[in-house]
């Protein structure tokens, strides 16, 4: 007989479960409890559940994680984990420490069909959404890797400060199980984040942003790149379908909900192609029509990229001419790229499954305006 995951139910899920074993709700968030708080596998292990249903979650039951086949840490000590999810398929996990905090980069999808011209994930074009299960299974890995865990050398530290959307995949695109995977993390019986301490990154599926909005509205990041249409259709191809007007439109509704909240952009700083003091100066624009951050993020690259990283000296006038207007920026680190981990690298090393031929963008041939 199949055994049902656990690890694939949110608590709505959870609760439908253990009411169908004809146990109280109460079980329900005890075992919930025992899963995400303390890291636990082991139904026999869960002590202050009955006998008789942890005798009868063993037979029916499993708190089955995806499978790492590679662990490597960098000099910088961002950790990454290659994930095994079936059918020659692998996705990445990230774990990026700081002083004060620290953030997991979570995978959503195996491949992306965004096809974005700068990101390497693309490369690998689509396989198929990820199942809740190996979702929230990233986290559930990390914390038990990192000692996160009842028992662990971090016995109830939380290593794991920050959650973010942004490894392989578009979250938007796979959203009842992103969404299901969210609940659990803010939820107080499993990990319980802090709603700003999660954050859903996309490249803009407007109607998408929306549903999220009302459904659980976390941090939103909006990978930006461009500040015209003309370049953003290059770079970002779902803005043919949700050109720049659109997009701003969604994320200020998105806001509605939360008006002391902000959306950040990232923007990637690609030599000579979107990190001109015009296309800075478009940017202030676009902060005129919605409360912002923007956080620069030097390129980086992957085998045959068509594209090079701004210059130190140019990625600071950029920043400069927005700090200038007022609008609070960042220039992201760069952190574990030695071991393929930085944004953008996740899985830099395939090889291109897309068939697609990509050719570097001259300045000349998308104008700033």
């Amino acid at each position: 007989m199949t055994r049902t995951n656990l690890l694939q139910f949110d608590a709505e899920g959870f609760a439908d479960f253990f009411t169908g074993l004809g146990e109280k709700p109460f079980r329900a968030r005890q075992v919930m409890r025992w899963i995400h708080r303390n890291g636990e596998g082991d139904f026999d292990a869960m002590s202050d559940v009955a006998k008789s249903l942890r005798a009868k979650l063993s037979d029916i039951a499993c708190v089955q994680a995806p499978v790492p086949v590679r662990d490597s840490t960098s000099t910088d000590g961002t950790r990454k984990w290659l994930i095994d999810v079936g059918a020659g398929n692998a996705v990445e996990t990230v774990f990026i420490p700081e002083e004060r905090r620290g953030t997991l980069c979570i995978s959503t999808q195996a491949g992306c069909a965004l096809d974005c011209a700068f990101c390497s994930t693309g490369k690998q074009g689509f396989n198929r959404n990820l199942e809740v299960s190996e979702i929230i299974g990233q986290l559930w890995l990390a914390n038990r890797a990192l000692g996160a865990v009842r028992g662990g050398e971090n016995d109830g530290e939380r290593v794991i400060s920050n959650v973010v959307m942004m490894g392989m995949g578009e979250p938007l695109a796979n959203f009842d199980a992103t969404v299901a995977a969210l609940k659990l993390m803010l939820d107080d019986n499993a990990y319980g984040l802090s709603r700003r301490r999660v954050t859903v990154s996309t490249s803009g599926i407007v109607p998408a942003m929306d549903r999220l909005r009302d459904a659980c509205p976390v941090a939103l990041a909006v990978s930006l790149h461009a500040p015209n249409d003309a370049l953003r259709d290059e770079l970002v191809p779902i803005n043919k379908k949700y050109p720049l007007r659109e997009l701003l439109a969604a994320c200020v509704r998105y806001l509605d909900r939360a008006p002391r909240d902000f959306i950040t952009f990232e923007y990637v700083m690609l030599d000579g192609v979107n990190d001109s003091d015009e296309h800075a100066r478009q940017l202030v624009d676009i902060a005129r029509q919605v409360p912002c951050k923007y956080n620069l993020i030097p390129f980086n690259p992957f085998p045959q990229a068509p594209f090079g990283r701004s210059s130190k000296e140019r990625i600071r006038r950029f920043s400069e001419i927005l700090i200038e207007a007022g609008i609070v920026t960042t220039t992201r680190k760069t952190r574990g790229d030695d071991v393929d981990a930085a944004c953008g690298q996740l899985a830099g090393q395939v090889l291109d499954k897309t068939r697609r031929t990509r050719k570097t963008i001259p300045l000349q041939e998308v104008p700033a305006r």
